[in-house]
């Protein structure tokens, strides 16, 4: 799986998902504008850079590069892509249900990658109880 967005600064969101995903023994391609390598790993400067068989995106980009993110991922043949809260936008969104990729937005990756812990265990268990936590992913939903 491919992250856009991932943070050379490990205090950021993006640099956080990367390395709990890592630890967790996900498979993990970076990519940042910026960066030749973030934690050890070689990193790519876009989406269209990346492998061809990674076919799967996780979006955690600034709002203002979301769209390009996803326009690249759908350019690239994609499968399956993950718009991260808080990095989603309606143009993002719209451009990936026309392509008809399956896309989960709206949610954080962190409270569905097992083992899942500390406040995303506990927000889980919240979107659990109240009916809101998703049984299926479907096309662009």
């Amino acid at each position: 799986m491919a992250i856009a967005g991932v943070s050379r600064n490990p205090k950021k969101f993006g640099a956080t998902v990367f390395k709990e995903l890592k630890e967790k023994g996900f498979e993990l391609y970076p990519v940042n504008p910026n960066a030749d390598e973030i934690q050890g790993v070689k990193c790519y400067k876009s989406v269209a850079e990346l492998p061809g068989d990674v076919k799967h995106l996780f979006i955690v980009t600034p709002k203002k590069s979301t769209e390009t993110a996803a326009e690249d991922a759908i350019t690239k043949g994609m499968e399956m892509i993950w718009i991260q809260q808080q990095s989603d936008t309606p143009e993002a969104v719209e451009v990936i249900k026309a392509a008809g990729i399956p896309l989960i937005h709206k949610k954080c990756i962190l409270m569905f990658a097992a083992p899942v812990k500390g406040p995303h265990k506990f927000h889980r268990f919240l979107v659990k109880i109240v009916g809101m936590y998703p049984t299926t992913v479907s096309k662009a939903s």
